[in-house]
This record gives structure tokens, C-alpha cells and sequence, in this order.
């Protein structure tokens, strides 16, 4: 065994057991470098150890490592699961990533199981009627969903689909009950007037049953009711009842003819292509559901490379079978079994998969030990799914060259700016900007921000936030010499830490209240896992003014002013015309209005511009629309505070409820809803 490595670490190695299992490597500031899993946890952990992997990928990653973590399962089947759960978790740097999102949309239908479930106590008028929603979030077992869709759009086509066939109302329920007459979906077909009373209850119930169905793929059914529905009315002479239901199938069957699914027995498959290109990855996915294409999305994996030349190497010295095939066939297969395992851990699926690449029996088996029923994977499908995978390999392999494109475009635009500013060109791909901006309306809720770009993009699980106080409002100087004593007083008290030096830094500027934004990922900052590091360069958003304030700032927490660079607006602030102003006293450069540099600056800038700005006006709403009148009444806590803004669409809306409408939401009593009535008035 390698003799680089602690003492511990290679008796740990040596007293591992024959057993499935997973292991965790990590460096020496505590970094999780490397997530994997074994049939036979001494054998493959084993393998990185007994002979030397210099100048190849594995050879630094083994090179770093000084600890080790394992757990043993009770079969492969666990082990992957637990390694898949933990690359989620965890984001190692060394693994195939993926991307956690889970934010699928839905098609809600609300109410429906009030609505089928035999009661004695009348609906509520809003109850009788339900209506169709897009929807993200939590699940309420009250109400139907129907997905997931693919895409936002995806949901929106639906619902007008639904809404030509079925007519199902889309209104808020507060609307709803405030109706006087009917709306303009009424007057062009698309809704069937129930808030006026247009539609009889009973008839409406038939309609979401209807809908319901046709959601389920049940097309033939539904089309085989609403014949004998129709002539049955054609019977009792009801002519005019008759024709609407006539009109409805007619619809129906041109979105069956449109979507050319009409005889297709899948209900739920989802369809699974990858594309691997240049060093990266794209596995497109295609959703079907109800026996309808919803459409697609791509995904792009990290650290492809990587994980690829680890495994590659380690199956070639015998630690695990190799995938068969060549290598390139070997590096899809991986990504791929990747993503099935990433995507679908502790979520529903369908239990069909059609994918561009064999699947190996653990994952499959491991995934049906986790739904409970069998999941089988197809590949070289036939018929109809071979339709739906080459459209999935097409769109997979336009997703791809898109992505590389882009990405070059951003490579280029970055050694533009690196020699535009003589910057060390020989490492762009860790090269870290970081830019600044004020926004605020006249002084009221000043907000700051801070993006961060990095490796050729935005960094938006490193962007923040900073909430100015304790200035004079308006004062945008004040306020940037605020943020940067935040952001770099910390990183400096720790460089001088570092470096021996006796003088501590005033306790003004160590200041750790630098939270993320919220809807970012939580991913550990660059601090928190490998010490302070300075940006290479501090974009300001201005000229001589914020730059003066800026060196002021670095001069006092004794940090290099030629990291400082001021975007000035150009003549006329016209867009193109932006001059770079230096902090170490350097002549202004004006790059070009059509230079990459340029475009990369102005990208940067602009981000920055855009997420304080959404920030100012969120603190600025909060502030005007009294966000904490709720919060005051004693008896609402979060979790009725937000059913009555989600039911009554904001704090305006729980205003403008009478005593019986608040009543209606869970949670909230008689008592209680008479006295939130009475704050609120």
C-alpha cells in the first residue's frame, strides 16, 4: 500500500470487511472528496491504495486523501441507494452531480376529494366548483394533482386543453365568490360559468370526474361516457344539452388526433436519452403521462470527467466489473445510471423507463425495493416508444451542442477580459469575480448585493444579500463602504490571522451576518471549506465615486487595491460606452462596445443590478403591505398564517374576508377568525 497516506488511514484499510457497503473519502480541511459503494467494500477500497496513480485523475484525488468513512449494508442493492442519497446530500468533488431539483409543477384540480366524498354538510360555493391550478409545493391531500410535468409551460398547455374540453373554471376563489357575471373565458368557450350559476352542481362534478379520467389516460372511456351522455339527452328531446356534450367530444378528439396517442397503451413512462460530447453530458428527459407527451428536459451532470476516469480505472484493475462496450459506451452508461439513481431516490416514478442505454439489474432492483413494485427499464424499444426515445436522442444531442457552445462563448469572453486587465491567464477556470451594487427608492429599504462568477459562470448558490442600516438614506457611498467592510472584514482578520500579524482589524468590520438568498442552494461558501480567499477581482458598480470608496475600505483592512475595478457609465449611460475604472491608480480602458470583455462585465454587472433590485423591492413590499400584521395576531403561527395568505392570496385578501370566509380555512376557529378579523380592521 501507498506510503504517502496516515498510518490509520491504511490499517483502517486493511481491517475492512468483505461485505457490501459504502465509503466516503475526505482531505485535510474536512472535504468530502469522493462517495462510493462496493459488493465487497475491501476489495474495491483496497484497489486505490495498492499501487501508484500518479499524473492520472485518481492519482490526485487519492493523493488528497487522509480519511475515511464507511458503512456497511446489507446488500448492493442498499449500498447504492445510501451512496446515491449521499452524493445528493453531500456533493462530492469528485462524483457524477446532478443538479437536486425537484421542483416539478403539477396540475392541481382543488377540492375533489370534498367533492366525491359522501358528507351531510353542504359545500361551500368555491367547494361545489373546483377549479384547475398550476402548482409547486407541498401535496394537500384535499385536493388531485396530476404530473409532473416537464415544464411550467407544459402544465399551462394542459389546463387550456381541459378548459377547451371540460370547462372547468381557473379563478381564484376569491374571485369566484365575488362574481357578479361572467367572465371573459365564459364568452369564448372556455369556462362554463359556474361562479354566476351558469352550470348545474351536479353537471359540473360529472365534468372534473371527466377531466380526472382523461388526466388518468383513460381517453376511451371518457369518450364512450360522454356518448351515452349525449344520447341520453337526444332522447328526452334536450337538443341544446345534447350539442354542448356533442361539442366536447369533438374537441376531445382533436387533442387525441393532435397528440397522436390515441391507441397508445403506456400510461406513465418516462423516456431517457444521453448524449456524452467534449467532456460533457446531457441526459434528456421526456415524460409521458396519462398516454400523453408532456414534453422534456435536459439535465447536465458535473464532474463527469472526473468520476468517469476513477471508475474507468479502478474497473480496469479488477476492483469492480467493468461496464461492457468501449469506453465512450462505458462513460453514457455511467451517467446515465447516475441520474436514475439521483433523480428518482425517494420520489414517485413510473415503473417503466425507455432509455437510450442498458441499465444494469442492481439499480433497477434497488429502485423497486424502494417503490415497492417492480420498475423495468427497456432499451432498443419498439413501436411507439422508439418514436418517443429517437425524439429524446435528437433533443439530447441539440441540448448538448448548445451547452458547449455557450460554454465556449463564455471561455472566450473570460480570457478576453483576463487579457484585456492582464490578468495570469495560465488558471481562467478558478478565476473569481465578485460584484457589488446598491439599489433602494429614495433612500427607503436600501438592499445590497453580491454575485459571484466563477469557473465561466454565475455562482448563485454563493450570491448574498446585505441589508443596509444605520446610514443616511440615499447615501449609495455610504452604503458600499458598509457591504465591503461586511464581505472582506472577516477574510481579512483571517489572512492576518494566517499571516502572524499581532494588530487586530476594528470589530466594525468582522461582521458574519453575509446570509445566502434564500432560493439559493445550500452549498458551503469558499471560506467554509478551504480557508478565506480573496477574489481575483471586485467589480463595483460605478465610477470614481464608489471606486474612492472602495480603496478607502481595502486600505483599512490592508487588502490589494488592484483587485478593484469601478464600472462607470459612458457617455449618455448608453449601453456599450461603460468605462473600467482602477483603484491603484491606473489610466481608465474603455474595451470596445462590441469586446467580449465587455459583454462579460456588462453580464456581471447587470446580475448584480438585477438581484439587488428584486431584494430591494421584496423588503420594500414587506414593508408596505404590513407582511407582519398577520404575525402580530396571538393564535397565528406560520403554518395558519400561510394557508390563509396561500387561500386568500396575500395579507389584502385575509383583510378583505368576512368572519364565515376565514372560518373556512384549517385551523382557524370561530373564535379565532373573529379575532383576526378584528386586527385586521
Amino acid at each position: 500500500m501507498s506510503d504517502t497516506h496516515p498510518e490509520q488511514l491504511l490499517s483502517e484499510v486493511a481491517a475492512l470487511p468483505g461485505l457490501p457497503g459504502v465509503y466516503r473519502y475526505f482531505d485535510a480541511q474536512g472535504q468530502l472528496l469522493y462517495v462510493g459503494k462496493a459488493r465487497n467494500l475491501k476489495k474495491r477500497v483496497s484497489s486505490y491504495f495498492q499501487k501508484s496513480h500518479d499524473g492520472t485523475r485518481i492519482g490526485h484525488m487519492v493523493g488528497k486523501i487522509v480519511r475515511m468513512e464507511t458503512t456497511v449494508v446489507r446488500s448492493e442493492a442498499e449500498a447504492l441507494l445510501l451512496e446515491n442519497n449521499l452524493i445528493k446530500t453531500l456533493n462530492p468533488k469528485f462524483n457524477i452531480l446532478f443538479r437536486d431539483d425537484k421542483s416539478y409543477p403539477y396540475l392541481k384540480i382543488t377540492g375533489t376529494r370534498e367533492l366525491f366524498k359522501p358528507s351531510a354538510k353542504p359545500l361551500s360555493p368555491s367547494s361545489a366548483f373546483p377549479r384547475m391550478a398550476y402548482y409547486r409545493g407541498v401535496v394537500d391531500r384535499r385536493h388531485s394533482y396530476y404530473g409532473p410535468y416537464p415544464s411550467a409551460w407544459a402544465v399551462k398547455e394542459s389546463i387550456t386543453l381541459l378548459q377547451k374540453v371540460f370547462r372547468l373554471r381557473t379563478c381564484e376563489d376569491t374571485v369566484f365568490a365575488n362574481r357578479t357575471r361572467p367572465c371573459l373565458l365564459y364568452q369564448i368557450k372556455r369556462c362554463s360559468g359556474p361562479c354566476v350559476d351558469l352550470i348545474d352542481h351536479e353537471v359540473y362534478a360529472q365534468d372534473v370526474r371527466d377531466a380526472e379520467r382523461f388526466l388518468r389516460g383513460e381517453t376511451q372511456a371518457v369518450l364512450d361516457t360522454l356518448e351515452q351522455r349525449m344520447l341520453a339527452h337526444a332522447e328526452k328531446l334536450e337538443f341544446e344539452q345534447a350539442a354542448v356534450i356533442r361539442n366536447q367530444m369533438s374537441a376531445l378528439s382533436r387533442v387525441l388526433h393532435q397528440q397522436a396517442m390515441d391507441t397508445v397503451s403506456d400510461k406513465d413512462v418516462d423516456v431517457l436519452a444521453v448524449k456524452v460530447h467534449g467532456g460533457r453530458a446531457c441526459v434528456n428527459l421526456a415524460m409521458v403521462r396519462g398516454g400523453r407527451h408532456l414534453g422534456d428536459r435536459p439535465y447536465f451532470p458535473a464532474h463527469v470527467d472526473d468520476a468517469t476516469a476513477i471508475d474507468h480505472a479502478l474497473a480496469d484493475e479488477g476492483g469492480e466489473t467493468p461496464v461492457p462496450g468501449d469506453p465512450a459506451e462505458r462513460v453514457a452508461v455511467q451517467v446515465l445510471e447516475a441520474f436514475i439513481a439521483q433523480h428518482y431516490l425517494g420520489v414517485a416514478m413510473p415503473h417503466t423507463l425507455v432509455t437510450s442505454h442498458p441499465v444494469g439489474k442492481p439499480l433497477l432492483d434497488a429502485l423497486s425495493e424502494q417503490t415497492g413494485a417492480k420498475v423495468n427499464a427497456v432499451h432498443n424499444p419498439r413501436e411507439h416508444r422508439r418514436i418517443w426515445l429517437e425524439m429524446a436522442q435528437k433533443n439530447a444531442d441539440i441540448a448538448l451542442a448548445r451547452l458547449l457552445a455557450e460554454e465556449g462563448s463564455q471561455q472566450a469572453r473570460t480570457r478576453a477580459l483576463a487579457d484585456a486587465l492582464n490578468l495570469p491567464d495560465d488558471q481562467l477556470d478558478a478565476l473569481r469575480i465578485e460584484c457589488f451594487d446598491i439599489s433602494h427608492t429614495a433612500g427607503e429599504s436600501t438592499q445590497a448585493s453580491c454575485v459571484v462568477f466563477e469557473g465561466h459562470k454565475m455562482q448563485n448558490s454563493q450570491y448574498r444579500r446585505y441589508k443596509i442600516d444605520g446610514i443616511t438614506p440615499g447615501d449609495d457611498y455610504a452604503a458600499m463602504r458598509q457591504v465591503l467592510l461586511r464581505r472582506y472584514g472577516r477574510i481579512a482578520e483571517a489572512l492576518r490571522a494566517e499571516e502572524g500579524t499581532a494588530d487586530p482589524l476594528p470589530a466594525e468590520t468582522v461582521d458574519a451576518s453575509d446570509a445566502p438568498e434564500e432560493s439559493a442552494a445550500t452549498e458551503p461558501t469558499v471560506e467554509s471549506v478551504a480557508g478565506p480567499r480573496m477574489p481575483d477581482l471586485v467589480l463595483v458598480d460605478g465610477g470614481k465615486g464608489q471606486v474612492s470608496m472602495a480603496r478607502e475600505v481595502f486600505e483599512q483592512l490592508g487588502l490589494d487595491l488592484s483587485l478593484i475595478v469601478g464600472v462607470e457609465k459612458g457617455e449618455g449611460r448608453k449601453v456599450g460606452l461603460e468605462e473600467l475604472v482602477f483603484a491603484d491608480g491606473r489610466e481608465k480602458v474603455y474595451l470596445g462596445h462590441d469586446s467580449a470583455a465587455l459583454m462579460l462585465v456588462a453580464q456581471i454587472r447587470d446580475e448584480a443590478h438585477r438581484f439587488a433590485i428584486t431584494g430591494m423591492r421584496a423588503q420594500r413590499a414587506k414593508v408596505r403591505t404590513g407582511g407582519s400584521r398577520l404575525e402580530d395576531i396571538p393564535g397565528v403561527g406560520p403554518k395558519k398564517r400561510a394557508r390563509l395568505l396561500q387561500r386568500f392570496g396575500g395579507v389584502r385578501g385575509v383583510a378583505s374576508a368576512s368572519v364565515d370566509d376565514l372560518c373556512t380555512v384549517e385551523g382557524i376557529s370561530a373564535e379565532l377568525a373573529d379575532a383576526i378579523y378584528r386586527a385586521l380592521h
